[in-house]
């Protein structure tokens, strides 16, 4: 196949995964159809099964072509801090400003995915589908594991437990922050402050997650 004919290929297959990540974000993964994503990145249905075979493995090639620097940028910024404190315990406010970082950084960048990432990967894990229950735990087991690690050695005083149940509810609160659900307007009349935008949520959503992460453990007997 000569270049000219790679180069529309290639094309083809970005407006194909373009359209979806839009409609994704828009829709949520059952509500967008193939149609609407035809229609979306003007191709035909033979385009999209030429290129991914499948709408599950659309949605597939959606989130991993994203994930992976999100995955790199939060690993790169756990290396550092962990490299510079040696043997030192990382604080709490440290290892989730760390993620948060990351994610802004992905956020700001329209080459890898831009805001409309950050909201396409939070609304993966409030509405995961079942062809990405797999690619989601094979793709986030890198820097889970590291996140869970230096957050089991910043809150020693947690059992595994406990920990785990912590990392659960934070973690989803980040995702949910990022998911773009205006929930916000329920609860303040101005109509000025834009309840999507990525460091406008960090301000504020980074020390609430400190908080629940660094409370003092539940009492025994109390599940």
């Amino acid at each position: 196949m000569n270049s000219i004919a790679d180069t529309r290929q290639i094309d083809t297959a970005t407006r194909i995964l373009d359209a979806a990540e839009a409609l994704f974000v828009e829709h949520g993964f059952e509500a967008t159809s193939m149609r609407m994503i035809t229609q979306r990145a003007e191709v035909n249905l033979a385009a999209v099964n030429y290129h991914f075979g499948s709408k599950d493995a659309l949605f597939q090639g959606v989130f991993t072509r994203r994930l992976t620097p999100l995955t790199q940028a939060a690993l790169l910024n756990i290396d550092r801090l962990e490299a510079a404190a040696g043997a030192k315990a990382l604080g709490v406010n440290v290892i989730m400003t760390a993620f948060m970082d990351a994610a802004l950084a992905v956020a700001n960048d329209p080459a890898r995915g831009g805001p409309i990432f950050v909201r396409l990967l939070s609304r993966t894990f409030v509405e995961t589908h079942p062809a990405l229950r797999e690619v989601l735990a094979r793709y986030n087991e890198e820097w889970v594991q590291r996140y869970s690690h230096a957050l089991g050695q910043a809150l020693p005083m947690l059992d595994a437990h406990e920990l785990q149940w912590r990392l659960n509810f934070a973690f989803s609160t980040i995702f949910h922050a990022f998911a773009g659900n205006n929930i916000l307007r329920l609860f303040m009349n101005d109509a000025g402050i834009n309840a999507r935008d990525p460091r406008l949520i960090a301000t504020y959503l980074v020390p609430f997650v400190v908080a629940g992460l660094t409370a003092p453990p539940t009492p025994k007997g109390a599940d």
